[in-house]
Parts: C-alpha cells; sequence; structure tokens
C-alpha cells in the first residue's frame, strides 16, 4: 500500500500501482468526470501514471492553470496530428501550451498554407478528438530516438534530442501519431469539444534570425463549445480595447519606421497624460521621503560587468558604442539600478543617514527581436518608474512594507482593485542562474514573505522567476475583461551592494553593507499606459484625463459665450476645449463621445441668456443644466473622491 496525500492535507491509502485517475474515482465519479491532469511530488504526471511511493497528489480540472496547459499541450498534438495527415512530408518541431491556447511551429518546405485553410485544419482535429484516442507516454533511448527522426529527415527534432540526456527522452503516442514529449496531457482526445485555430505566423528556429523561418500556427481549444463561443466573444472586446487602436484613435502616440521599430513617439496628449501619471508618483514619493535623481542614457561597459548584468544580458543588449579611444565601449543604459549604486558611493553614510531612497523616471534600452515588438506592451525603450532604497538590516521589513503601501495606493487610484501578489523566489537546483551567498538570498526570500503575510496579500511563491540578483514580490492585476498582467514589482537584493562595495558606518563605528531593494509601481510607463488603456477601455480616471471637458456651441453666435466657459473652467485647473465647427449638435456630441471626453457642455441662446451649461457624461447622456461654477464644483468634487493623498 502507498499514502496519498491530497491538496486539504487527507491521506489515503491505495494499492501501489493506482493512478491519479483511480483516486478521483475513490472520490467521486464527478471528480474523475471532470479531472484531465496531475501533479505527483510536484512533477507533472499522467491520469494514467502509476503511482508506486508515498507522495503528495494534486488533480487539476479545466479551471486550473495546470489543467489548462495539459490540456492546450495535448490540442497542439492534435494539430500536428491533423497537419501531417494533410500535409505529408512537412517537419515537426515544437508545440508548446501558452497562456491562451498553444502554438506549433511548422516546416512546409515547399507547401504553402495560409488563413483560409485553417477551417478545414479545425474539422480535421475535430474528427481526431472524436475518436477518443489515449494520450500515453513511453521512454525511448536517446539512440533509438534519434534514429526515428533521421529516419523522417527531421533536423530540428534531432537537435532538439542531441540536447537531451539519454535515460530522459520520452514520446507521447495517441492514435496513429507520435511526437517527442516530456508528459503532461488529458486522458484522451475526446475532452476537446470546440477547435479554434487563430492565426498563421513567421517564426525562426530557436528564436534566432539566422535561422530558418518556420510556420506558427495558434489555436485554442475548449472541453465545451460554450466556452470557445464567450472566449470569441472577449476577444472581440478585447479588439476594441487595444491599445494600439485606442492610443491612435485618442492621439496619444505613433510609430514611425524612421525613427525604429518599438520606439513609441509621445504625442502631446500622451505627453500630457504621463506627466500627470509621473506628477501623481512624484507627489506621492516625496511624502514618503524619495529624492529624485536623473542618470545618463550610455554608460560604460565596467559599470554592467560589476552588476553582472552584462553576463547576464549582454548578448540581449544593443551592440555597444565605440569611442575613438582603442577598447573603449559604451552601452544604452540598459538598467538603473547600477547607475543608482554608483550615486550612493559620492559619499560616505552613518546609518543615521539611512534609509537612502533614489527615484527617477529612467529611459532604458533593450533589444528585442522584431517579432517580439507589440504596441507600447513590447519596445526597445521605455522608462522606468525606478527607484532604489538603501538601507540597514534592521529597516528592511518596515521599508519593504512601506513600498508594498505605496504600490497598493497606485493601483486604488488607478482603478485596479482585483490583484494578486507572487513571490519569486530562486530555484535552488539552478544556482548558476544567481548570483551572491545563500544565506542572503535565503534573508532576502524571508523577508518579503514575511512582509506579504503581515499586509495580509493573497500570494503565491514560485520558484525559478527570481531576478538573478534576488528575489521579488510581483503583483499580478486583473483588468476589466478579466486578463491577468504583472504590474509593479518590489526586489530584496544583498547582492548588488556586494558588487559595488557599497557600505555605511553602523552604531558600532565598523563599515557594513546596506540592503538594497528595488521598486517600480508602474514597471515600465509605456507597458502601464497600455495596460491602463486596455482596462479602461480609454475612459481613464477624470483626474487623468488629456480633456475633460468639451463645450459645444449649438452656432457659430454663441462662441463667444462658449470661450467664456472655457476661461472659466481654465480658471479653475480643468481642461477643456471648444468644438465650434459649423456641425449639428447630434455630430459634435456623437464625436465627443467616440473621443472619450468624460463631460460635454452644450451652449445655445438658453445657456447664454442664463449663464449656464446643458451638461452631458460620457456614456450616460443629459444630467441637466447648471451655472458653470455648479459644474466646476462637480469636477473638482469627482476628482477628489478619484484620487486621495497618499499617506505615509
Amino acid at each position: 500500500m502507498i499514502g496519498i496525500t491530497l491538496p486539504d492535507g487527507t491521506v489515503k491509502q491505495f494499492e501501489s500501482g493506482s493512478t491519479p485517475m483511480d483516486v478521483a474515482m475513490s472520490i467521486s465519479e464527478g471528480l474523475a468526470r471532470n479531472v484531465i491532469s496531475a501533479s505527483f511530488n510536484g512533477t507533472k504526471v499522467e491520469t494514467t501514471t502509476p503511482l508506486t511511493t508515498d507522495g503528495d497528489l494534486v488533480l487539476f480540472q479545466f479551471r486550473d492553470k495546470e489543467g489548462k496547459e495539459a490540456f492546450w499541450h495535448s490540442s497542439a498534438h492534435i494539430l500536428a496530428q491533423a497537419l501531417e495527415t494533410m500535409y505529408p512530408g512537412i517537419k515537426l518541431t515544437i508545440g508548446p501550451a501558452i497562456d491562451n491556447g498553444f502554438y506549433y511551429d511548422v516546416d512546409f518546405g515547399e507547401q504553402s498554407i495560409s488563413e483560409k485553410d485553417l477551417p478545414a485544419i479545425e474539422n480535421k482535429m475535430l474528427e481526431i478528438a472524436r475518436g477518443k484516442h489515449t494520450f500515453s507516454i513511453r521512454e525511448s533511448s536517446k539512440a533509438d530516438a534519434l534514429d526515428f527522426y533521421k529516419r523522417q529527415g527531421n533536423e530540428y527534432k534531432v537537435e532538439l534530442i542531441e540536447n537531451l540526456e539519454d535515460g530522459t527522452i520520452t514520446f507521447c503516442d495517441h492514435d496513429t501519431f507520435t511526437d517527442l514529449c516530456r508528459g503532461g496531457h488529458i486522458p484522451n482526445t475526446g475532452i476537446v469539444k470546440a477547435v479554434k485555430l487563430m492565426s498563421i505566423a513567421g517564426a525562426y528556429w530557436r528564436g534566432d534570425e539566422n535561422n530558418t523561418q518556420l510556420t506558427r500556427i495558434y489555436g485554442v481549444t475548449f472541453p465545451k463549445q460554450k466556452d470557445l463561443k464567450e472566449y470569441l466573444e472577449l476577444l472581440e472586446q478585447a479588439k476594441l480595447r487595444d491599445h494600439r487602436k485606442l492610443g491612435k484613435e485618442l492621439e496619444l502616440f505613433t510609430f514611425s519606421q524612421k525613427v525604429g521599430q518599438g520606439l513609441p513617439l509621445w504625442l502631446p496628449k500622451g505627453t500630457a497624460l504621463r506627466e500627470r501619471l509621473e506628477n501623481f508618483l512624484k507627489k506621492a514619493q516625496k511624502k514618503a521621503g524619495y529624492e529624485m535623481v536623473i542618470s545618463p542614457h550610455i554608460a560604460h561597459k565596467e559599470l554592467y560587468v560589476t552588476s553582472g548584468h552584462y553576463d547576464k544580458y549582454g548578448e540581449d543588449s544593443f551592440q555597444p558604442i565605440k569611442t575613438p579611444n582603442e577598447g573603449e565601449e559604451f552601452f544604452l543604459k540598459p538598467m538603473n539600478c547600477p547607475h543608482h549604486c554608483e550615486m550612493y558611493k559620492y559619499k560616505p553614510w552613518s546609518y543615521k543617514d539611512l534609509p537612502k531612497r533614489y527615484a527617477e523616471f529612467g529611459t532604458v534600452y533593450r533589444y528585442e527581436q522584431s517579432g517580439e515588438l507589440h504596441g507600447l506592451t513590447r519596445v526597445r525603450g521605455f522608462t522606468q518608474d525606478d527607484a532604489h532604497i538603501f538601507c540597514t538590516p534592521d529597516h528592511l521589513d518596515e521599508e519593504f512594507k512601506k513600498v508594498i503601501d505605496l504600490v497598493l495606493y497606485v493601483f486604488g487610484s488607478l482603478g485596479f482593485e482585483n490583484f494578486k501578489t507572487q513571490v519569486s523566489i530562486r530555484d535552488p537546483k539552478k544556482p548558476e542562474k544567481y548570483i551572491g551567498d545563500v544565506q542572503n538570498w535565503e534573508k532576502a526570500e524571508n523577508a518579503i514573505i514575511n512582509a506579504a503575510k503581515e499586509k495580509g496579500l493573497d500570494y503565491v511563491i514560485v520558484e525559478g522567476e527570481a531576478a538573478f540578483y534576488g528575489p521579488k514580490l510581483d503583483f499580478m492585476v486583473q483588468d476589466a475583461l478579466g486578463r491577468s498582467w504583472q504590474l509593479g514589482t518590489i526586489q530584496v537584493d544583498y547582492n548588488l551592494p556586494e558588487r559595488f562595495d557599497l557600505t555605511y558606518k553602523g552604531s558600532d563605528n565598523e563599515l557594513h553593507r546596506p540592503v538594497m531593494i528595488h521598486r517600480a509601481p508602474f514597471g515600465s510607463m509605456e507597458r502601464f499606459v497600455a495596460i491602463l488603456l486596455e482596462h479602461t477601455g480609454g475612459n481613464f480616471p477624470l483626474w487623468l484625463m488629456p480633456e475633460q471637458v468639451n463645450i459645444l456651441s449649438i452656432s457659430e453666435k454663441y462662441e463667444n459665450y462658449a470661450k467664456k466657459v472655457l476661461n472659466s473652467l481654465e480658471n479653475d485647473e480643468i481642461r477643456a476645449l471648444v468644438d465650434n465647427r459649423n456641425e449639428t449638435i447630434g455630430k459634435k456630441i456623437r464625436e465627443s463621445e467616440m473621443n472619450k471626453f468624460p463631460y460635454m457642455l452644450i451652449v445655445g441662446e438658453q445657456e447664454a441668456n442664463d449663464g449656464t451649461v446643458s451638461v452631458r457624461k460620457h456614456s450616460e447622456g443629459d444630467i441637466g443644466t447648471m451655472t458653470v461654477a455648479e459644474f466646476s464644483e462637480l469636477i473638482n468634487t469627482e476628482i477628489k473622491n478619484n484620487i486621495v493623498d497618499f499617506n505615509v
């Protein structure tokens, strides 16, 4: 007998060789019908995998992240089988699950495929799925695996296998199809009831522009047709909220091929919006004791060698900038933290001087391949709301919790109410990925976990997601469409102070190392604005809107009165403009709605005679007639309710 421990701590006894599905059946038939994958002692297993030792078992359904991963990974196998059937002679490469579905990269050789072919491939996938073919894993020697794909002439799979160790290689079989695979599948193909292939794109083998360009087919599948329908409806809503579309319509930003891919150009309205976001955070930071600094856009290569960033990210950086001096190289700044370390070193510090909190809206540059660029969310030049706190170990807990308070203030002021947090720690099995002493890592990880507990955060601990120099607390916000985004991060770092030889004089008159906290509530201004655009659909909080009021004159006769209203609003620091075009009032209202003006003021003969305005609110319609002073009070009250001062 073996003891199987369930997530609630219950231990159940089973015959050796029992499977996860046997365990599910012992609990209830209903659960067994919905279980599609499992993990045993933290490792993905099939629902049919025999269990022969005591251990912890977790059963996953489609609603679970791990369940979706198994479902979509299995669907990639079904896609691959359909493609091999319909396009003989193609070469399969890899087909992983992704956040919203899966893809498969394929070398079609001389054959061609286009979007119009996708419905036929979907039908073939559903035909295969209806066969209810069981997914089964089998082990293979490295020699046999290499021989299999060499006979097929598939150099991609051969390359993958050559990098694997003998004894770790497995294949997944279903129906007449087999594929190199590590495992993690649903019980059988019949669970897949709905299929939609989303798009076709190009992708270089292993992401290297020097390699063959493959065809990538994206898809998504569901266990019920209604789930697919709901997903496609959500995608339609997402298209309407796409920040690239809204950014163009609202005249916030643009891109230029002549300037360069991934380098956004902020237009006047977008620049004003960014400035308001920056000023909002600067005001809160000042109350929290931060000092603003500025660092240059380039730095000597040696700076990043010292910090360790060059060894980790040198290949992903832009090429070095060479000077007339032989051997002298500079880099476009890929991050701000090494600069702030050098700022800290400009003079000696005592423990009485700490914490030192340096903040900067610093623009950094990182090379991203052109195929990975996406609007404002993936760019080559972006501005971080970066800050670095240098403190004593005794200050660490309090300082970390203060940063959490600041992040929560930012989210609350901008309407991000639903979020979870992730404590990202190192992978103890891969120490080569990290720098620094293990004891310092443990202290840093414990500090983050304790702070998250004391603040009552809903958090999970994830191994292997730490930065190379320290663990971090990431904030995952949910937008209006239920999508999850990583926004805001706080990191504890014992390593950069060591590498830069940072010190302070303690109360014992000896030199000690400070602890460094990295934090960025926005993350990057570009990505934050993109996510905020999609979350709000362009209907920003009133205090943040580029223009808060559009004054619509019914005819040219009332233009002077409209300008008088404008002057009055501007005196009350309300951002407004006058639309005195020779257009119908109905057209002006429609266009104001499309351009997301929070308020419209209609002025005509009656309003001019009475000294009033007729007020319309975006998406709500008429809300009545009032004096200009009353309207100003309405606006300012709404702004005060939108945003409160940060309390330290």
